[in-house]
């Protein structure tokens, strides 16, 4: 049987006696006549590398800038740290509940600011816009939790990526090899993963 490439192809024996002016390639102590598509799957694995090489530069990046504004961040971090208030306000149908999206807005400047011109993930974005920009009216105590909802479950994912941030931040050297759940949400977040 005839070896194979790496993608799966079948070479075809090429007899070293015979000449044929095409390319061939010596294989495991045969020549060999290179499969058709070869070259390209070549230049694909190498636009997977290039691609991957990207990708571990910028998650690189990512780190060393968490760790250089991880003071900053845990800072933000322990401003943040009123869920038992907000929730309670929720519960409590108090307009401060809407204290919610100023912690909201500036968790996510902060985690924007680690990683500028990268989108943020489609889905925390529609979240996190859904969750802020409104003003309390006295109407909203009719659609409480249509109005406060989003508001609260934006601020809970903003805090949970900033808490990973910091907690990665300090615990990581490097970018791991295998990844704790953790750093692999804060890479879907700025679509690294």
């Amino acid at each position: 049987m005839p070896p194979l490439l790496d993608a799966g192809r079948r070479l075809r024996l090429v007899k070293p006696a015979k000449k044929t002016g095409r390319r061939s390639v010596r294989k495991q102590g045969h020549m060999v006549r290179r499969a058709p598509g070869a070259a390209m799957e070549t230049a694909r694995t190498r636009q997977v590398e290039v691609a991957e090489a990207a990708r571990a530069r910028r998650i690189a990046t990512l780190l060393r800038r968490i760790k250089a504004r991880l003071p900053e961040l845990d800072e933000l971090l322990e401003s943040t740290d009123d869920v038992e208030d907000l929730v309670y306000r929720f519960y409590h149908q108090s307009f401060k509940v809407y204290f919610a999206q100023d912690h909201t807005r500036r968790v996510v400047a902060a985690l924007g600011r680690l990683l500028p011109g990268v989108p943020i993930n489609e889905w925390f974005a529609q979240i996190t816009a859904e969750g802020t920009g409104r003003r309390f009216t006295s109407s909203d105590n009719e659609r409480w939790l249509e109005v406060t909802r989003p508001q609260l479950e934006a601020f809970f994912h903003a805090r949970y990526f900033l808490q990973q941030v910091c907690r990665y931040g300090r615990e990581l050297d490097e970018p791991p090899e295998v990844m704790p759940f953790g750093w692999a949400a804060v890479l879907y977040l700025y679509g690294l993963r």
